[in-house]
């Protein structure tokens, strides 16, 4: 059998989008309504009202302690968000965006001549290197599970999604 260049490069194609496609799930449960996250006890909880519906163990920020005040502090910001957006081609796997820095978060980082930062996502882990299954707070503030809990999550919550982050 001879393989042209072309059939190669559509068949590694195929095969990358064939990969991709399994990151992808379907969810026909209860709508989130909400996702709370208790950084101390480092849990994610995602609630259909008052019921919750999935509790995830998470790593934070490599400062996992306080709320983020400025960009490479390391820390998990806390208070009341939103899920924005989402990254389907994340370098973490999957991703969904939180609505952080809010004008407060802006204020308080430059009245210290700083800059407040962003990019706060819940996200799986890095595509290359560890798991965060396997290890806790290695992030640069974000909030990260599993790949395979990503996954779920990720088709489970949508953007507008409020996000409430607890000490």
């Amino acid at each position: 059998m001879i393989f042209t260049r072309r059939s190669m490069l559509l068949a590694g194609t195929a095969a990358l989008l064939a990969g991709c496609a399994d990151k992808f799930r379907t969810y026909n449960g209860p709508e989130v309504t909400r996702v709370q996250l208790y950084k101390s006890q480092r849990k994610l909880v995602l609630w259909h009202y008052d019921k919750p519906l999935r509790t995830y163990d998470v790593g934070l920020g490599f400062r996992p302690v306080g709320h983020k005040v400025y960009e490479g502090d390391g820390r998990t910001p806390e208070g009341a968000y939103t899920i924005d957006k989402r990254n389907p081609n994340s370098a973490f796997h999957l991703s969904i965006g939180i609505s952080y820095p809010n004008e407060r978060d802006v204020e308080v980082a430059r009245a210290l001549n700083r800059s407040p930062g962003g990019d706060i996502f819940i996200h799986g882990g890095p595509r290359k290197g560890r798991d965060p299954e396997n290890v806790r707070d290695w992030t640069a503030g974000c909030i990260a599970v599993s790949d395979k809990q990503m996954e779920h999550i990720y088709a489970m919550v949508r953007d507008g999604t409020p996000i409430d982050i607890f000490p």
